[in-house]
């Protein structure tokens, strides 16, 4: 049998007890949430806000950054498209004869540059006209 009185002085030796709440205490959420929400006022500090609930201030930035990560949104997600009309385009009569601006496309393919001048309007010949440069392309 171990007799505290059995040291190499003969004195007693001193025993501390230790009280507060024991180890692996479970918090409910709503108590989490409290202490989160107490260390996130104005002038408050976590150290202090641990201390007063007998918790580790390292476990309450563990439930601020939780709470963080819970509340932020995803980084990833998808954003729904919604279509709309296209605006009417304002054709003008046939008889008006284009403004030239001086401005032009250039449209790069396969290869080959197309300037086309601002006001073209023969639509046909160009589109024939970027065909012939995309067939030649793919022979070549």
């Amino acid at each position: 049998m171990y007799d505290v009185k059995n040291d190499a002085k003969g004195e007693y030796r001193r025993v501390e007890v230790l009280t507060g709440p024991g180890r692996r205490r479970s918090w409910s959420a709503d108590e989490k949430a409290r202490i989160v929400s107490e260390t996130l006022t104005p002038g408050a500090r976590v150290s202090d806000v641990a201390r007063r609930w007998q918790v580790c201030s390292s476990q309450v930035f563990t439930w601020r950054r939780q709470s963080r990560e819970a509340s932020a949104p995803s980084p990833m997600g998808f954003v729904p498209i919604i279509a709309e009309a296209a605006p009417p385009v304002a054709v003008r009569p046939a008889s008006t004869p284009a403004i030239s601006t001086g401005a032009s496309i250039d449209i790069r393919l396969a290869g080959a540059v197309v300037r086309v001048a601002a006001g073209a309007e023969d639509n046909a010949l160009l589109t024939a006209v970027l065909r012939a440069v995309r067939a030649s392309a793919s022979r070549g």
